[in-house]
């Protein structure tokens, strides 16, 4: 009993000094109001959904409200029954227990409202699941190929393509965050509609994105489609790859910095140059006596 005494005495004395202490209650408010802010970003203590950007990611926020509420709803109902229940049919106030094998009205409404509850789920799901599907009405494509551990950004339209790797903590600059920020983030335009092409180049991976509402699988051989919609204002919006990969499977951020229209071209433009894809070579003349011609390989295909 001393041995159990003396772990409740340090666990209060941590919950205290922990989850008590002033700044954490103030990281928890904030959490707690954390779908009204403005950050595209994990927050310390978050419990809500990071805001959504987007309408995809607006009627996704919109269906996990509605699927909260219902939920609250039942579970409230249910632990009122079971409350009931258990006073109502307790042993002191029932000594002759009742002997009702079935009740026709009680199994027609356990049947018809859970059917009505899960059309009325159903509705709206498939609303955002065929809306989500439109992928023929974009204004550009960008190709993402999942690495261990970094990602790949190809526009194929620009002709430039790039490797995106996290910034290790030594090399921070100001205003970047620890295990999301990257060295080349993929910069798109604002108020865009852009079809993204996702695969993968060794292991399974995944492209996932909150406020883009965005989390699609990368596997080696399959390219998968889907598209976001980036909406108006700067904004730089993070996410992570959200499958296990490998051993440095936390430090593979993925970074998605929305700019204007003229600072998107001016970005454009220098990408060209710096980012721009090889070409394949061109073949070299056999020797004599060789049957065909040797084709040096392009270096794309390593990436």
């Amino acid at each position: 009993m001393a041995f159990l005494a003396t772990i409740a005495s340090e666990v209060m004395a941590y919950m205290r000094k922990v989850i008590l202490h002033p700044a954490t209650l103030v990281s928890l408010l904030v959490g707690l109001f954390a779908g009204t802010a403005s950050a595209a970003q994990p927050l310390p203590w978050q419990l809500g959904l990071q805001p959504p950007a987007g309408s995809i990611a607006e009627m996704a926020d919109d269906l996990h409200d509605l699927l909260l509420i219902v939920i609250t709803l039942i579970s409230l109902f249910v632990l009122g029954l079971l409350v009931y229940v258990g006073i109502r049919f307790r042993a002191a106030a029932n000594p002759v227990p009742s002997k009702t094998s079935h009740h026709t009205v009680i199994e027609i409404l356990w049947t018809v409202i859970p059917v009505v509850i899960l059309v009325g789920i159903a509705v709206p799901s498939f609303r955002l699941l065929c809306y989500h599907d439109k992928t023929a009405e974009t204004d550009m494509v960008i190709k993402v190929t999942g690495n261990q551990w970094y990602w790949n950004y190809e526009y194929p339209d620009e002709g430039i393509a790039f490797d995106s790797y996290m910034v290790d903590e030594g090399d921070l600059q100001e205003g970047q965050i620890r295990l999301l920020s990257v060295d080349y983030p993929m910069v798109v335009p604002e108020n865009t509609r852009i079809k993204l092409l996702i695969t993968g180049n060794d292991v399974m991976h995944s492209f996932f994105v909150p406020s883009l509402a965005v989390q699609v699988y990368a596997f080696i051989g399959r390219t998968n489609e889907v598209w976001i919609d980036v909406p108006t204002g700067a904004q730089t919006y993070y996410g992570q790859c959200n499958q296990i990969c490998g051993v440095n499977h936390a430090y593979m951020p993925i970074e998605v910095k929305a700019l204007p229209a003229a600072e998107y071209q001016e970005w454009l433009k220098s990408a060209r140059e710096e980012f721009a894809m090889s070409t394949p070579s061109p073949a070299v003349k056999p020797e004599t006596g060789s049957e065909a011609p040797i084709v040096l390989a392009s270096a794309d295909w390593i990436r």
